[in-house]
């Protein structure tokens, strides 16, 4: 017995020292960054998996504090370079060479596949119902398999498919995914049907009598690029139809609730959007708004970027480095994972004047012009920015613009009491609370 236990530690010794000498020889132009200490196998995620959810993103600001602006993490055995400076996002962001995703995106393949987010209204032509029904069993499992991806991050040990299968986290994940999966399986069954009921709808000219483009739902986009296998297989369109379900819905939901939010705080904000609003709904203050209208909506649109800026819906984005790179002054070697600290960049004080203070004033044209470009990127930049960001803005004006018009909106929840967490987006941990008082 005392041989067997005299092996047992033997073989751990030389597996951790083989793990401290393999990190130490492959990446030693990382160990020059600073960080915090690096343990075997796990390395700095013990930060992570050691500190209650509700916790971690006031855990991580602290880290990022004491090591930023550039320094290293460990994910397992992989080092994960954490920069916030414009100056070194523009690096990574403006190449077309450094596009590659994070390894760790992997671990959205069972869920989106490798579709557009991996390798949004409306645009499947179908609705979620996730206002009239508010435990949503699609928009629940989105939530679940958001902590639970994060939960497999800072998990090392959960990272091999074969050892997260039989966990209990990785049971729940598919668990939740099955959910999804039949969600948008039904979506695209259900629509494909329509189809078949409706050729002379499907056949019809693409403009109407006045020459305007007809609208067509994103799915049936899909659905003629599909048509016979020819464009995309049956997987594939699923993938694609889960990512535009995904992206399009959770990031513009919830960059709403930050704008109400704010605006609860700020009520001489909030009467300066209802004045614009109110000017630009005077003929008819029900009409839904149009095109026109939206483009109107100019503070509006400060407010929603300057609510992206405090709160992006997506706070970091990964890279993998496919060739080393200089930033600032250390050289990342090839094979690194890169990490950008969004939600940081847009609170860089260099180049953002009381960047805690809600100020839509920021985005004036004048304060823009002699802004770093890559100071300010909630869609991210470059070659993988987001397509749907022209979308989105517009999602939210058409959306807030009639909260706003019929509403005054007070927040409950004091900003410093609300709990952050940044599974994929960045939401409040109990949701916000608010106040709405007919106009």
């Amino acid at each position: 017995m005392l041989d067997i236990t005299a092996l047992l530690l033997a073989a751990v010794v030389v597996a951790v020292s083989a793990s401290i000498i393999s990190r130490k020889w492959r990446w030693r132009q990382v160990e020059k960054l600073p960080g915090l200490v690096a343990l075997p196998f796990i390395g700095t995620t013990y930060i992570a998996f050691l500190t209650k959810r509700e916790d971690r993103m006031r855990k991580f600001d602290e880290v990022i504090k004491k090591f930023g602006p550039i320094f290293r993490s460990w994910i397992g055995p992989y080092p994960s370079i954490m920069i916030q400076k414009p100056e070194y996002l523009e690096k990574i962001m403006s190449s077309s060479e450094l596009i590659e995703k994070s390894t760790f995106y992997s671990f959205l393949y069972p869920w989106l596949g490798e579709g557009l987010l991996t390798s949004s209204e409306t645009a499947m032509g179908t609705s979620v119902n996730a206002q009239n029904e508010t435990q949503s069993a699609y928009v629940n499992a989105i939530c679940s398999i958001s902590e639970l991806t994060i939960k497999r991050m800072i998990k090392p040990w959960l990272h091999t498919e074969f050892i997260f299968k039989r966990s209990s986290t990785g049971k729940e994940f598919y668990k939740q995914l099955n959910i999804l999966h039949g969600f948008t399986k039904k979506v695209i069954r259900e629509r494909k049907s329509a189809r078949k009921t409706n050729v002379a709808q499907i056949q019809a000219p693409q403009e109407d009598d006045i020459g305007r483009k007809r609208r067509v739902a994103f799915l049936d986009m899909l659905l003629d690029a599909s048509e016979n296998g020819q464009k995309l297989n049956d997987q594939e369109l699923q993938e694609e139809v889960d990512t535009f379900m995904f992206e399009g819905h959770d990031t513009t939901s919830v960059a709403m609730s930050w704008v109400l939010m704010l605006l609860g705080h700020h009520p001489g904000i909030q009467e300066k959007v209802f004045a614009e609003l109110d000017d630009i709904f005077r003929d008819d203050p029900k009409r839904r708004p149009t095109t026109h209208d939206l483009n109107n909506m100019k503070y509006l649109e400060m407010v929603i970027k300057e609510a992206l800026r405090l709160y992006p819906s997506v706070p970091a984005i990964g890279r993998r480095a496919t060739k080393d790179i200089e930033i600032g002054s250390y050289k990342i070697p090839e094979g690194c994972l890169i990490t950008l600290n969004i939600r940081h960049t847009h609170r860089d004080p260099d180049h953002w004047p009381d960047p805690e203070r809600f100020d839509p004033d920021n985005f004036l044209p004048e304060r823009v012009q002699g802004r770093h470009p890559f100071a300010y990127v909630p869609f991210s930049a470059g070659p993988r920015n987001c397509i749907g960001q022209k979308f989105a803005i517009l999602e939210e004006k058409t959306v807030l613009s009639y909260v706003l018009r019929n509403f005054r909106v007070e927040t409950v929840d004091r900003l410093e009491d609300l709990k952050l967490i940044g599974e994929l987006v960045l939401r409040p941990m109990n949701g916000v609370n608010l106040r709405l008082w007919p106009r």
